[in-house]
């Protein structure tokens, strides 16, 4: 290992030149002869120089240097603790334990987070600047000599903060109410339209002249507080170096957290709901609706049996496409998701797509594998006309939805879980849905963007039906906070991934597996940052497995999936 004492600020390319002319001075002179371990340590000093040569470590170290003499941080470890990663094909610089995927903000100057908060433009932008800044002052004084391994304590400084940040947030917001500036009107949103008259007054394409209920008006959407992001980034970062110092990897160390116990009896792994097929409003066709097409394998198997499956499961299904293309072999794109990214016209389409695949490779589609569908239908609704535009040009009332959602569980028992298929607003749908496909069907609701904080967190999401939530960790939300829900809500919980997190963090697999979750949703099999994610996972169900602690039972206690447990139990 190389270790160089600066002594004051240089330039590392001379440095380099120097030690090259002094090694050579060193071992080459008229009275001297050269051992074999002089010459080989030679060698390698010259490889070494041409390697940081070629990679442009040195002038990369010298402008970290030059900066840190004039910036004189009070942290110097802190400031030089930083990662190089490639984005969009650009360097840049960031730490894989804060703000990940968006650094490339800190090019620019930097802003008041208490102007950011009405900003309509770049609001992502200024979220991170303004996280960037609440680590940088505040939370840096008020965590100093704090315990890394009082998890509990710092958590509870975190939230803290976001609480007086966001109700000074609120304030606000009040104030600009009470006193609203003097800006254009903005027209209120139209009302839904009827549908056109035929000639005889009726309504067209009906029968009578009855006319559909008015949907409910939408709730006001979860504002995210600008910087929020800082706090579940701080937490995860403090758990990290709880962590290390404890010399634990990190999902035994969140699992004596959540446990109160030092060393785990068993520990098991997560079933992985892997993504397929992406059918949703970015895809190519008129379908809408299947956002994301999701494979539940069979509890009980190992990692790497289950993503040989996927895999060969997406490859028949390519061959399938491709066999049935008429322009040529299929360029499927892939999903943020990681999800292979095809156009349809009818949510029939896709299901019959993977039906065909898993007869052809011989899986048990409905026994030995299942399939979710996330319907993301707060996305579908098409509100002047109050209707979900499920497929372009074909909008259908939440009660038509909730007829389709009934056929289409009839026609594929494999569907054992639908995501969001309507909108929360909608509870007598919700209700409607329940009843007519709840027994062999879960209702599951997506609850990233709630915040944990400053909600009641005993008081889940009330729908009717509802059998499970996915949460992910992400702005405020802690790694109490999510230690608290998964407790408190056992079984009911899966854990899910982000877009843009960074490729070189896996620490979401040592998360899902020290909460003891049973199901975690990473994706698709593509992208860096999703594969990144499954390969940890594969490397922690390894190392229970050799240190004899892997619980492997086929049955699990979570009641998410109508069709699978009854399947396991009957088994």
């Amino acid at each position: 290992m190389w270790r160089l004492r600066i002594q004051a600020l240089f330039s590392l390319q001379t440095l380099r030149q120097n030690v090259i002319a002094m090694s050579y001075k060193g071992f080459i002179n008229c009275n001297s002869r050269v051992s074999k371990e002089e010459q080989e340590f030679y060698d390698l000093k010259i490889k070494a120089a041409e390697y940081y040569r070629a990679n442009g470590v040195p002038q990369k170290m010298e402008g970290v240097l030059n900066d840190m003499f004039f910036d004189k941080p009070e942290d110097i470890y802190g400031y030089l603790a930083q990662v190089l990663c490639i984005i969009k094909n650009e360097e840049k610089t960031t730490c894989s334990a804060v703000i990940s995927s968006h650094r490339e903000v800190l090019d620019n100057s930097f802003q008041d987070p208490s102007v950011v908060t009405n900003i309509n433009n770049d609001k992502r932008r200024d979220s991170v600047m303004a996280a960037l800044h609440w680590i940088h002052e505040s939370l840096n004084t008020i965590l100093k000599g704090s315990d890394p391994c009082d998890q509990t304590g710092v958590d509870k400084i975190l939230s803290d903060y976001f609480m007086a940040r966001y109700l000074e947030d609120q304030d606000i917001r009040n104030r600009e109410k009470e006193n609203p500036p003097p800006s254009v009107p903005v027209p209120e949103p139209s009302p839904p339209t009827a549908p056109p008259k035929d000639k005889k007054g009726g309504d067209k394409g009906k029968k009578g002249n009855s006319t559909e209920k008015p949907i409910p008006p939408p709730e006001p959407s979860e504002l995210v507080l600008p910087g929020s992001m800082a706090i579940g980034s701080v937490s995860l970062a403090v758990a990290k170096t709880g962590a290390l110092l404890q010399c634990l990897p990190l999902y035994k160390y969140i699992k004596a957290l959540r446990n109160q116990q030092p060393c785990p009896k068993e520990m098991h792994i997560p079933v992985p709901l892997v993504t397929l097929l992406s059918c949703g409003k970015m895809s190519p066709g008129k379908l809408n609706l299947l956002e994301e097409v999701i494979v539940i394998p069979k509890a009980g198997q190992r990692l790497k049996q289950i993503i040989t499956m996927v895999l060969e499961l997406q490859k028949e299904m390519m061959k399938i496409m491709n066999a049935a293309s008429k322009t040529g072999p299929v360029l499927p794109t892939v999903s943020d998701s990681g999800a292979l990214v095809v156009g349809y016209e009818r949510p029939e389409q896709p299901l019959d797509l993977i039906t065909e695949a898993s007869n052809n490779l011989g899986l048990a589609l409905g026994k030995g594998i299942h399939l979710a569908v996330n319907c993301a239908a707060h996305n579908l609704m098409d509100y002047p006309k109050g209707k979900y535009e499920v497929i372009t040009g074909t909008p259908k009332s939440p009660d038509e939805l909730v007829d389709m959602y009934e056929a289409l569980i009839s026609k594929y028992p494999a569907v054992v879980a639908l995501i969001d298929p309507l909108r929360k607003e909608d509870v007598e749908q919700w209700e409607r849905l329940s009843s007519v496909v709840g027994a062999s069907c879960s209702l599951l609701s997506d609850i990233s963007s709630k915040p944990q904080c400053h909600s009641s967190r005993e008081d889940a999401p009330s729908l009717p039906g509802v059998r499970g939530y996915i949460l992910n960790q992400s702005n405020e939300t802690t790694v109490t906070d999510l230690i608290h829900i998964t407790t408190e809500n056992k079984g009911a919980v899966i854990i899910g991934t982000t877009c843009g997190e960074p490729c070189s963090d896996d620490a979401l697999s040592d998360v899902v597996v020290g909460l003891g979750v049973g199901y975690v949703k990473l994706g698709g099999l593509n992208r860096g940052e999703r594969l990144t994610k499954y390969n940890r996972l594969i490397s922690i169900e390894e190392e229970l497995a050799q240190q004899g602690i892997l619980d492997s039972r086929k049955q699990h206690t979570s009641p998410l999936f109508v069709g699978e447990t009854e399947e396991q139990s009957s088994t």
